[in-house]
């Protein structure tokens, strides 16, 4: 086995140039990036050490490491970090890791993650997804990409809008992973690194420190030519062949269950091979778009007045196409139905019969959105955003739609639709004397109108909406306006035409 030169920073003509390669590269990569990691036994650790103490600047020679940061780089994983810090470094984005989001000053969580990692050397699942979803919450993660890094080194790359973030060492296991997608993290470029367990075994084995330095050094890869410094190189604790090749055998019991989550966008690349090499392949990789069934993933948002249709509509594309149905008044009515945190705070406005602040909507309409079968599948969205202050938040939040129709209805027909819909107080069935009228007179002599369906109430609704309809679809430019007054299925086709093919160009 050769020794691995040329890693970013080396010194030498050939590794400057691929250094220079992959430093272009870096910078031609589209700025929509997010990259997953997950880490088992290190095996960049003489490399990295060495590509690391070849990109220091000589000027600053002699460089003091405390004698304390060979423990802390075995506990810590130092320095099979490596990878994804040049990655963060060429990409201008934050790395963040276990160690990092527990050692985040200032949060409760974090508290509690450091006081339990103390005590078991582990995070609890669930308290780690906590501080994962915390931290990226911040303004400096918004956007960025989030990076994973394993034994065979798996890197999970994709894209939400402008640069992304990266996040070394999860998922670790599958529930780790599933419960990643079910908040939206959702990658679009899946790199596993992957070496022999004998190069892995090799690697680990051979790593040797210098207790005076600091310095990390390898039997083979990186052998210091003073004799000095040989004599009194250390092997580091735990390092031994049962504890490596036990660590192997989780990381490949839990990396078999990880990857599957990740079908169509995975990609091996060979880690035994120069660092510098599989920096290039990887940023390669990252700068790919995969190719899709369709066009786009569809999210629709359906506007109109009371009685238009857009429940219907909702549904017979939920129907043929899989798209989740997401009524924004049935969200709400559910989470008081289930007492959930924000169902208890709905629950007072639902009494006084007032509208729901904005806030307390969104909040519950996010936690659908994210869902994992929302972003997988694609939504249609109806009964919000109602006006342009609803309008500007939701699309503040990152939640654009990318089909926008406007159903007209005159005035007319939707009282016609509503003010002569009836419900049958014993048995619940619902009839319109119009369209479906009651089988017998003993029915439709004991029917019930809902307050709502009143023409006074229809008509207070209908100019709420026209008064604010003119905003939203000024805010929505790509916006497809139908007439609604026809066949519920005429309506349909008109719907799925515009989805399926492409917006219009409007002439300005």
């Amino acid at each position: 086995m050769t020794e691995r030169r040329g890693a970013p920073g080396n010194g030498g003509p050939q590794g400057a140039s691929r250094a220079d390669d992959a430093q272009a590269l870096a910078t031609a990569v589209p700025r929509e990036r997010r990259l997953l990691m997950t880490r088992g036994p290190s095996d960049s650790g003489p490399q990295g050490a060495a590509a690391l103490r070849s990109s220091m600047d000589a000027t600053t020679a002699p460089h003091r490491i405390p004698p304390q940061m060979p423990q802390y780089g075995e506990a810590n994983h130092i320095f099979e970090l490596m990878q994804a810090m040049w990655l963060a470094k060429h990409l201008s984005t934050n790395l963040l890791s276990v160690e990092s989001l527990i050692a985040k000053e200032y949060s409760p969580l974090a508290a509690d993650a450091r006081m339990h990692y103390q005590k078991f050397k582990m995070v609890p699942t669930m308290l780690l997804i906590r501080l994962m979803q915390e931290r990226l919450k911040e303004e400096d993660c918004i956007r960025r990409i989030l990076f994973s890094y394993g034994l065979s080194q798996s890197i999970e790359q994709s894209s939400l809008c402008y640069t992304g973030w990266i996040l070394d060492g999860i998922p670790e296991t599958r529930e780790q992973a599933l419960t990643i997608q079910t908040l939206g993290i959702s990658p679009r470029h899946v790199i596993v690194l992957s070496a022999p367990d004998t190069v892995l075994i090799e690697r680990n084995l051979g790593k040797r420190i210098d207790p005076q330095t600091g310095e990390i050094y390898h039997t083979t890869f990186d052998w210091p030519p003073e004799s000095e410094i040989q004599n009194r190189l250390m092997v580091p604790a735990g390092i031994f062949e049962g504890e490596t090749a036990r660590k192997l055998l989780e990381y490949h019991r839990n990396i078999v269950r990880i990857l599957p989550s990740y079908p169509k966008i995975l990609k091996v690349i060979s880690a035994d091979q120069p660092c510098v090499d599989v920096f290039y392949q990887a940023l390669t990789y990252v700068q790919t778009s995969h190719r899709s069934n369709a066009p786009f993933t569809p999210r629709v948002l359906l506007c109109g007045p009371v009685g238009s249709g857009k429940s219907l509509q909702a549904a017979l594309l939920a129907q043929k196409y899989g798209l989740i149905n997401v009524c924004c008044g049935q969200l709400l009515k559910e989470a008081v139905a289930d007492k959930s945190k924000y169902g208890d705070l709905i629950q007072p406005f639902f009494e006084k019969e007032i509208a729901v602040p904005d806030n307390i909507i969104m909040k519950v309409l996010k936690q659908r959105l994210d869902q994992q079968d929302c972003v997988e599948r694609g939504w249609v969205l109806h009964g919000f955003p109602r006006d342009l202050d609803q309008a500007h938040l939701m699309d503040n939040l990152g939640y654009k739609p990318n089909r926008v129709f406007f159903l007209n209805v005159p005035f007319d027909s939707v009282i016609e639709r509503l003010s002569l819909r009836r419900t049958d107080p014993v048995t619940g069935e619902r009839y319109h004397l119009m369209y479906k009228p009651p089988p017998t007179m003993e029915v439709q002599a004991r029917l019930l109108q809902n307050p709502k369906d009143s023409e006074e109430q229809i008509k207070l609704k209908m100019d709420l909406f026209y008064r604010n309809s003119a905003e939203l679809e000024q805010f929505y430019g790509d916006a497809i306006t139908l007439n609604g007054d026809q066949d519920p299925y005429t309506v349909f086709e008109y719907i799925e035409s515009g989805i399926i093919n492409r917006l219009p160009k409007k002439v300005p």
